[in-house]
């Protein structure tokens, strides 16, 4: 199985920004993590503060994996063209976010993913990504 991880703005700085909401660990240290958990999946991972970057990522992820794991960052409540990809691909694409978008501002609680995503998991840390994997596991039957 092939998997895409996609972060979006300000992952980079996983481990650093507002750890108290996001936590200390690095994002490239839980990837390792995850590489050595799942050894049945080839892994690919991209980050991007560009908004174009991530669709273009998106529209190449058709096709070449069986599902993707899209943390869209801000772009979750503001993008779109971000959605408009997730829409017209036939990958499934799971939306995660490491804290609860619905108990942070009002202006978080709304994701325009949420609606072309096959699902969302949210608030479990960075553990929402394991979780979006194992939600790829049963969508795609492997």
């Amino acid at each position: 199985m092939k998997i895409l991880i996609l972060n979006g703005p300000n992952l980079n700085l996983q481990g650093r920004r507002d750890t108290g909401v996001y936590g200390t660990q690095t994002f490239d240290v839980y990837f390792e993590g995850l590489k050595t958990h799942y050894p049945q999946v080839e892994f690919a991972y991209f980050q991007s503060n560009i908004e174009g970057e991530l669709i273009d990522a998106v529209q190449q992820a058709d096709g070449r994996y069986d599902g993707v794991v899209l943390n869209a960052g801000g772009y979750t409540h503001t993008s779109v063209a971000l959605r408009d990809a997730v829409s017209a691909v036939s990958v499934p694409v799971v939306e995660v976010h490491i804290s609860s978008i619905l108990a942070r501002e009002e202006f978080r609680h709304t994701s325009l993913l949420a609606p072309v995503a096959v699902g969302s998991i949210m608030g479990f840390g960075l553990n929402s990504y394991r979780l979006g994997i194992e939600a790829l596991f049963l969508i795609c039957g492997k």
